[in-house]
């Protein structure tokens, strides 16, 4: 308890940041910092080696996870205690477990393995989506996701969520001309179209070297995108759907490309 430091008022400025970092992208990049909420996401964090830059406890979580406070306390710059009205006021939960922790956004590395097999995303607006596939490639063993700039933030509190901590271990490469740099990987490009004179994806023979590109949730890939792609193909569906989410399109995807 005594190396943290009480905070009773709204006015803070750790308060008033915390709550920008919650809401918006630009505060993000602006301090360089992220959320992560709930004790399975900040242990995940602590075994992926994120330092906390600040751990954030309500007074109510200090004794129900004392073990867990004590493990992230060791891992944190500075430590500090709110009572749980005020902590609720911080929290992006409905049911706020009592524990925040800050982190430094960790550096981008925009290297590509050649011979890796990666999932693509252009202009993803939907965090959890972002999140949902990040466990998805995981799971299935991707080399890493490859982003557009103009995706949904991987570090927003929602995309943290979903992903259930896989991001913080996946390899993310975001690019600002994602065309251009899918074209200039070395990596053979397939993008997944809705057309029915695409071919099927379950006749494409994948091989390492190979990048599936999912498009917009809304809009599909750019023409750009397409018609830079190596290969167009579909997935084939029967009945009067015309189209999947696309987190379900990149699961899809990623178990034809990596079995």
């Amino acid at each position: 308890m005594e190396n943290f430091k009480k905070i009773t008022s709204k006015d803070n400025s750790l308060i008033k940041l915390v709550c920008a970092l919650q809401s918006s992208r630009k505060a993000r990049l602006e301090h360089n910092l992220f959320v992560l909420e709930g004790v399975r996401i900040c242990d995940d964090a602590c075994s992926c080696e994120i330092r906390f830059d600040k751990l954030i406890i309500s007074e109510t979580a200090f004794s129900k996870y004392e073990s867990a406070v004590k493990s992230f306390e060791k891992n944190s710059n500075e430590c500090y205690l709110l009572p749980d009205s005020l902590f609720k006021k911080i929290s992006d939960t409905t049911s706020p477990q009592g524990i925040i922790a800050l982190a430094s956004m960790p550096k981008m590395n925009n290297t590509i393995n050649k011979n890796g097999r990666y999932i693509a995303l252009e202009n993803l607006a939907d965090p959890s989506n972002l999140g949902a596939i990040s466990r998805t490639a995981e799971a299935l063993g991707v080399s890493g996701i490859i982003l557009s700039s103009d995706s949904c933030d991987p570090y927003s509190p929602k995309s943290i969520r979903a992903s259930m901590g896989t991001l913080f271990r996946m390899p993310l490469i975001i690019f600002d001309d994602f065309s251009k740099a899918i074209s200039e990987s070395g990596l053979k490009s397939f993008a997944c179209v809705v057309d029915k004179n695409a071919k099927s994806i379950t006749e494409v023979s994948f091989e390492n070297g190979s990048v599936v590109i999912i498009g917009n949730e809304a809009n599909g890939l750019t023409e750009k995108t397409k018609q830079t792609a190596n290969e167009q193909i579909t997935i084939k569906m029967s009945g009067k759907a015309e189209s999947l989410n696309a987190a379900t399109a990149a699961a899809i995807s990623i178990w034809e490309m990596m079995k």
